[in-house]
C-alpha cells in the first residue's frame, strides 16, 4: 500500500461522506489522488517509452450532437489582416467531448472534495479545487489500459458498448489476459467501444441517441468497483464513454460522488482509445507513458484533457 494510504476497508460508509479520504493528504489539500504521481512514478512511466509511438486521447471537438442535452460548441474564425487570422470558441461546454471532471463537477450533501462547499467554487482568486490546481502540477506517470471491448467479443455472448456492467472481477480477468499488473499511482484508460460504437452510427441515429437518455457500458455501479478502484490506489481513471459508470444504474448514481467528491479522483470521459487500443493489441504492451495538460483555468470545473500516450 502506498504509504499513509488507508486501504478500502479502513475507509467507512458511515462516514461524512461515505467512504471519505478527507484530509488524507492534508486539509487543505487540492490535488486528491494526483499526490501518488510521486517523481518516481513519473520516472518510471518515462521507461515505458520504447519505440517512440504516439497517442493523442483528445476526441473531436466538432460535436454536433452533446450527450446529456448539452449544447454544441460555436467557432468562428476572425481575420485580423491580410494572412493573420484569430478564431474564437463560444458556448464551449468542456463536458462536451473528452474531458477530464474535475473536483468540483460533482459534490454530494456533505460538499466538495475535502469539505470545500459551492459559495467556495467560483472563477475569482480564492476559488477552491479548480482545474488549475491540476494544471499547474501537470499529469505525468505510468497507464495501463484495459482494452474491455476486444477482450469481451470474444468472451461475452452479445457484448455490446452501451449496454453492459463491468465488474471488477472481469477487469482483472483482462488484465491477466493482457499481462497487466496495476501499481500504486497508475492512471487506468478503460476502453468499452463507445467511441468506435457511436461513430458507426448514421447522423440521424447520433441525433437521437444523443437527444435522448444516453445508456452505455461503464463499470459496475456497485461497493466492489470502489473497493477494486481505491485498493489499486490509481492516480486516475478514464475511459471512452460518456461516463466511467454504467448508465443508467440499476442503483443510485453511486460512484461519481464518491469517486471524485469523497476520494478526489479525477474521472476522465470520451478519452479516445481505439488507435491506441489496436496498438497494445498488435504489441502485446499495454502499459505507456502517459501525459495530461488540462486548461490553466482559475476557477475551472474540468477540461479537456489535452492527454497524450506514448509507447
Amino acid at each position: 500500500m502506498s504509504e499513509g494510504v488507508k486501504s478500502f476497508s479502513q475507509l467507512n460508509p458511515k462516514d461524512e461522506p461515505p467512504y471519505s479520504a478527507w484530509g488524507m493528504y492534508g486539509k487543505d489539500d487540492q490535488l486528491g489522488t494526483l499526490n501518488l504521481l510521486t517523481p518516481q512514478h513519473v520516472l518510471d512511466g518515462v521507461k515505458l517509452v520504447r519505440k517512440g509511438a504516439v497517442f493523442p486521447l483528445n476526441w473531436k471537438l466538432e460535436m454536433a450532437h452533446p450527450f446529456f442535452g448539452r449544447a454544441p460548441m460555436e467557432h468562428k474564425i476572425i481575420q485580423r489582416r491580410e494572412t493573420v487570422f484569430d478564431d474564437v470558441y463560444n458556448n464551449f461546454n468542456t463536458q462536451s467531448s473528452s474531458q477530464w471532471d474535475g473536483l468540483t463537477h460533482f459534490g454530494s450533501s456533505f460538499g466538495f472534495y475535502n469539505g470545500v462547499q459551492k459559495d467556495q467554487i467560483t472563477h475569482k482568486e480564492g476559488t477552491k479545487l479548480g482545474i488549475e490546481n491540476v494544471a499547474r502540477r501537470g499529469i505525468a506517470g505510468r497507464a495501463v489500459l484495459i482494452d474491455f471491448e476486444r477482450w469481451a467479443l470474444q468472451h461475452i455472448e452479445g457484448y455490446n458498448a452501451i449496454d453492459y456492467a463491468i465488474t471488477a472481477e472481469e477487469i482483472y480477468r483482462v488484465a491477466a489476459a493482457q499481462g497487466v499488473t496495476f501499481r500504486h499511482g497508475d492512471i487506468l484508460l478503460l476502453r468499452t467501444g463507445f467511441i468506435s460504437w457511436f461513430l458507426s452510427r448514421s447522423e440521424e441515429e447520433q441525433a437521437e441517441y444523443a437527444a435522448g437518455q444516453p445508456k452505455f457500458s461503464g463499470v459496475k455501479q456497485e461497493e466492489k468497483t470502489l473497493e477494486f478502484l481505491w485498493d489499486n490506489h490509481f492516480a486516475a481513471v478514464a475511459g471512452d464513454s460518456p461516463g466511467f459508470e454504467f448508465w443508467p444504474p440499476t442503483i443510485s448514481n453511486l460512484l461519481h460522488p464518491i469517486i471524485i467528491s469523497s476520494w478526489g479522483m479525477m474521472i476522465g470521459e470520451l478519452f479516445d482509445l481505439d488507435k491506441l487500443a489496436a496498438d497494445c493489441a498488435s504489441d502485446g504492451c499495454y502499459e505507456m507513458f502517459f501525459t495530461s495538460a488540462p486548461l490553466n483555468k482559475l476557477g475551472g470545473v474540468a477540461s479537456p484533457p489535452n492527454a497524450v500516450a506514448i509507447k
